[in-house]
């Protein structure tokens, strides 16, 4: 049978969800985060999507991103997950998967909707209990690491792929 699509907007922006393998807790060792965490922005600095806020948590991801013009969502998880999973692979011999199949989104609505999920991503090491300050919390946004993307939206200003869009239509 096989899965249903994920819609894609062009354009939109959405929180992101998706659990490592029966929800092992493979990111506890920094090694395998930081792997993670540079997939995530090496196809963001290749163009593929925007990521405005994430949270890489021991057994999942939460994530804010904007899906380039020719990139889906789908595709967009695809390469953080499948060039993650194979970067794990080669650097260590692991025996089974790292990610559990799909994922959920959310298509974020409007700037309030917005924030409430930027606030969830970032309290989320600290209900966890991992930290007592979000901003403790090594693989995140708010530890600077990683420069991320400001939501189009809220700026006001174009999001990159959008000149792109124009001259194609």
């Amino acid at each position: 049978m096989a899965r249903p699509k994920h819609r894609t907007k062009p354009g939109a922006t959405y929180f992101v969800t998706t659990d490592t393998w029966q929800r092992r807790e493979l990111f506890r060792k920094r090694p395998m985060a930081e792997i993670v965490e540079a997939k995530i922005f090496q196809y963001r600095n290749e163009g593929k999507y925007l990521v405005h806020r994430y949270v890489l948590m021991p057994e999942h991801l939460h994530m804010i991103l904007t899906p380039g013009i020719s990139t889906t969502l789908e595709k967009a998880m695809g390469l953080i997950k499948g060039g993650s999973a194979f970067e794990i692979g080669k650097a260590i011999a692991m025996k089974f998967p790292v990610w559990h199949a799909g994922f959920t989104e959310h298509q974020i609505r409007d700037r309030q909707d917005y924030e409430t999920h930027v606030r969830y991503i970032d309290l989320n090491p600290v209900k966890a209990g991992l930290v007592k300050e979000a901003g403790d919390y090594p693989h995140c946004s708010l530890n600077r690491k990683y420069e991320h993307d400001a939501w189009p939206v809220a700026s006001g200003a174009k999001a990159p792929f959008e000149e792109e869009s124009t001259r194609r239509g």
